[in-house]
């Protein structure tokens, strides 16, 4: 965190107060709606009162209801739906919030600006930062991703009252085995790091590198020498269609899946490079079915140690090897209590990962299986790698995408070749 960036006491109990005031307008409101609408629009008040809630409450909320769209299978649709509108349909910034970005990246004249043409209209709009359509001298059209101004300090402040409440909730008994500021830490690093467009642009460039030998997989190229502070300028890739199964035949979103699942593996098993944001406003589609990816800012370099006990966990479950699984929880742990029962933790581990291995997409959720995972960590006081939770973020967010298009994907089989690749280098 830069010394600008640390909020004052003022600062946080300005923030403070204002989630507060938020959070119970939003809660009013929604109390109305059941009321007026009847119990049964329940469902529907939740979701659209939620995303409402979460967009007033800032990007740092945002990105959690984004996660939580992708999960058809934890929440109904209708809530999903609602949730869905927080990837790209976010209010974008008005003109003049517009043309302060764009001067505090190449100065107020507008004659020093790189740009020919530029449409003042976005053509998406995310929690931080807008994308506009712009021609450079060169005559190359180009996407312009502006970060929105005053952004990074609320930000700052949201995690700063996060790992307040972290350190707090750690000391009550039930939670004091739960390493809360630790997480809190680990997924503050990275989703503030979604305002460091430099840096967007480095991973970006890397991406593309990792993925050029996958031909179904598609990144804008960056084009630095026309991006600047709190700007990011890269290729504008058209025309595209949504990332949805649509209009699709089995056979086409099979494949895609499967493209899909290969590009994922290969981040997570042999680069260690990572997107953590794969959901539908960072995926699109070409007419030739290509995936084109558009957005690199929540990406995570994983340590080769993580990076190399996260292949042979996920090698060993694919195989059903559930010793070796309980093996590989307890070497990647954080800390092991003395005294701990081991041969009940294997036990629980054991009987997991047996019940898990071999099924399919429509029969295996991720997100209960990590509960449980995490819940035999916790009962036992062993205490898991808060690192581990960017792999799992990423399969999450992916995993919501794929039991729509095929359920019938072996999500766990369709690893071993990369994994293969992976555990003999």
């Amino acid at each position: 965190m830069k010394p600008t960036d640390a909020p004052g006491r003022a600062a946080l109990a300005g923030r403070l107060a204002t989630l507060a005031a938020v959070t119970g307008r939003h809660a009013a409101a929604a109390a109305f709606d059941v009321v007026r609408a009847g119990p049964g629009a329940l469902p529907e008040v939740a979701g659209r009162r939620t995303a409402l809630l979460l967009y007033g409450l800032g990007p740092t909320f945002v990105k959690g209801g984004q996660l939580l769209s992708t999960r058809t299978d934890l929440l109904p649709p209708r809530v999903c739906g609602a949730l869905g509108g927080l990837h790209d349909r976010v209010a974008p910034m008005t003109r003049a919030q517009t043309a302060e970005a764009l001067a505090r990246a190449y100065g107020p004249d507008r004659d020093h600006w790189p740009f020919t043409a530029f449409d003042w209209t976005a053509t998406a709009s995310g929690s931080i930062a807008c994308v506009h359509r712009a021609r450079l001298a060169d005559g190359r059209c180009v996407a312009v991703k502006l970060r929105r101004p005053g952004i990074r300090r609320r930000m700052h402040a949201d995690f700063a009252l996060l790992r307040t409440g972290a350190q707090l909730l750690q000391r009550l008994p039930p939670l004091r085995k739960v390493p809360a500021s630790r997480i809190v830490e680990e997924l503050g690093g990275a989703v503030l790091g979604q305002l460091d467009l430099e840096r967007e642009a480095r991973s970006l460039a890397a991406l593309r590198t990792n993925l050029a030998g996958l031909p179904f997989f598609r990144l804008p190229a960056p084009v630095p020498e026309a991006s600047g502070p709190g700007a990011l300028v890269m290729d504008f890739i058209e025309p595209l269609q949504r990332f949805r199964a649509g209009s699709l035949d089995r056979e086409q979103r099979r494949r895609i899946v499967r493209n899909v699942l290969q590009g994922v593996y290969r981040m997570l098993f042999i680069d260690g490079l990572v997107h953590c944001d794969m959901h539908p406003g960072n995926l699109y589609l070409n007419p030739d079915g290509v995936v084109v990816l558009l957005d690199a800012g929540f990406v995570i370099q994983l340590e080769p140690q993580v990076r190399r006990l996260f292949a042979e966990f996920f090698m060993n479950m694919s195989l059903g090897r559930a010793a070796e699984c309980a093996d590989v929880v307890l070497r990647s742990a954080e800390h092991i209590p003395p005294g701990v029962d081991l041969s009940a933790f294997r036990s629980g581990i054991e009987s997991l990962v047996a019940a898990t291995t071999g099924r399919q997409a429509g029969e295996f959720r991720l997100a209960p299986f990590a509960t449980r995972l995490f819940d035999l960590q916790r009962r036992s006081g062993i205490a898991a790698a808060p690192a581990f939770v960017f792999p799992l973020m990423s399969l999450l967010v992916l995993e919501g995408m794929i039991n729509e298009f095929d359920v019938d994907v072996d999500f766990q089989g369709e690893a071993i070749p990369t994994l293969l690749t992976a555990l003999n280098t």
